[in-house]
């Protein structure tokens, strides 16, 4: 067979790219082809994002996918969860979408609790308690701003936003519509219950579809490229988390994955939901993933906490690299104090530092000072938090895993690797780094038919890129580990 094509449109919250994939002897490269900076919009106190800008950059890097010398076979998007814009009967945007981190929702999980308890929520959906799920967005802009709702036509999460441009076909993809706590995964449909409760129409829920479903051919202004002409759109994972799983190059079983990044998210891939009392106690939740797969996975506040503390020190004067903090974390040697990433400051943005340092202020340890200092103390807690998920993970699905699969930007991370596997007792596999970006290509080619199915998907993904394995050492002692164990959230 001879090589085939496609365009990955790869969305962060930080920065996006087009990527160009070949699929070419039963193996997948990567070329990017254009990165691009996401923007935050400020309006007033809240903040939105700029999609006129996303748009923009994304049709560029399209144009210069269209300019190489190949056939196109596929085009595809991924984003993040639970963002969405809302549209009028036309397809025109109204106004900008809001960010998942914009204050507004603050209020409004306590609002709907007095209607309807969390635990009926969770019997419904499956998913976690964040305050920033669509559900709780559709809720507050309902208090807030009905009349912008009642003008909407429908609604479309980012991903399947930009899919329905190159398409011209708007539908829901399911591992999307998963993340939105609006969606069923028994019945595999929207909630009419939580809608209801709500109080908006139902007539804004697009149709869902499942995960690679080829949507058609590229609308007019993409044929018009003569690389595109005979492409297909296909909605493939949309969410970007579906997608990196779904790249995750195990084979057999007893494995499970953290997709690291921003967001660390730590599951494993199961046949059907687990929607118990001890599983929304545990704070885990149930996405789609591909061929109606359910990933079972506990969000947890990842490698934002670092970045978001990169960021502070970089407003006070002092600039450095992820490499030079993961050096002078090195040379610190163990960290003094940890943090619970449960706790709902380190979700929210601006002054990381004095958060961490209020909190082991509050627990009575010593708090660290230098950046080396927190580095090293957010880089543990974050190790100490995946030992700690997987021992609630494994209790609540009866199993025993026997490996950590690690994939995502922060695989590149030596040092939280290992740290990962001195906490968890398990070999880390780490790798690959671009691990959304290929699912999204290779979820692409099996709809498309140019590979035989999932797990041949997963096959490719292993002959085509190396992976480095970390065995457990003796980082932390079992009073460290304890201690961490007796860590709360001290703010809900």
């Amino acid at each position: 067979m001879s090589a085939t094509y496609y365009l990955a449109v790869d969305l962060g919250a930080e920065s996006g790219r087009v990527m160009l994939g070949t699929l070419d002897d039963g193996r997948v490269s990567l070329e990017e082809i254009h990165r691009f900076p996401n923007r935050i919009l400020k309006a007033g106190e809240h903040i939105q994002w700029d999609l006129d800008h996303l748009e923009k950059e994304i049709f560029t890097g399209l144009e210069k996918g269209g300019a190489r010398q190949v056939s196109i076979s596929g085009i595809s998007t991924d984003s993040w969860g639970v963002d969405y814009v809302l549209l009028d009967a036309t397809g025109n945007m109204l106004g900008h979408p809001y960010c998942y981190r914009d204050i507004r929702t603050n209020e409004s999980p306590a609002r709907l609790f007095k209607k309807l308890p969390f635990s009926e929520i969770y019997g419904e959906t499956g998913i976690q308690l964040m305050s920033f799920n669509t559900l709780y967005q559709f809720e507050s802009q309902q208090h807030d701003d009905p009349a912008v709702l009642a003008k909407a036509d429908h609604f479309l999460n980012l991903a399947d936003y930009f899919n329905a441009r190159f398409s011209g076909v708007e539908v829901a993809e399911e591992s999307m519509a998963s993340t939105t706590q609006l969606y069923n995964p028994k019945t595999h449909a929207w909630s009419d219950k939580l809608i209801a409760e709500i109080g908006v129409k139902k007539s804004l829920f697009p149709k869902i579809v499942p995960s690679g479903t080829v949507l058609g051919p590229v609308t007019r202004a993409l044929k018009n490229h003569a690389a595109m002409a005979k492409a297909q759109v296909v909605a493939s994972c949309s969410h970007d988390t579906g997608a990196a799983v779904a790249a995750v190059p195990a084979l057999g079983k007893h494995w499970a994955y953290l997709s690291s990044g921003t967001w660390s998210l730590l599951g494993a891939e199961l046949s059907h939901a687990v929607v118990t009392d001890a599983a929304r106690e545990a704070g885990f939740t149930n996405e789609v993933g591909v061929g109606g797969s359910i990933r079972f996975l506990k969000n947890i506040a990842g490698l934002w906490v670092l970045q978001e503390c990169k960021r502070a020190w970089e407003s006070a004067g002092q600039a450095y690299t992820y490499d030079d903090l993961t050096k002078l974390a090195v040379e610190n040697g163990p960290a003094k104090a940890h943090f619970c990433l449960d706790d709902a400051r380190f979700v929210s943005t601006g002054e990381m530092p004095a958060k961490i340092t209020a909190y082991c202020r509050e627990t009575g340890q010593t708090e660290p000072r230098t950046p080396g200092e927190f580095t090293r103390t957010i880089l543990e807690s974050l190790a100490l938090t995946y030992a700690k998920t997987l021992h609630l993970l494994e209790g609540l699905i009866g199993a025993k895993f026997e490996k950590l699969h690690i994939v995502g930007g922060g695989s590149k991370s030596h040092l939280l690797n290992m740290l990962a596997a001195d906490a968890t007792r398990l070999p880390v596999i780490t790798g690959p780094v671009e691990a959304t970006a290929i699912g999204n290509i290779l979820i692409q080619a099996l709809a498309l038919g140019h590979v035989e199915s999932s797990g041949h998907l997963r096959q490719v993904v292993e002959k085509s890129f190396p992976t480095q394995t970390f065995l457990p050492g003796g980082n932390f002692s079992e009073e460290v580990r304890n201690r961490f164990d007796q860590l709360q959230p001290q703010q809900p």
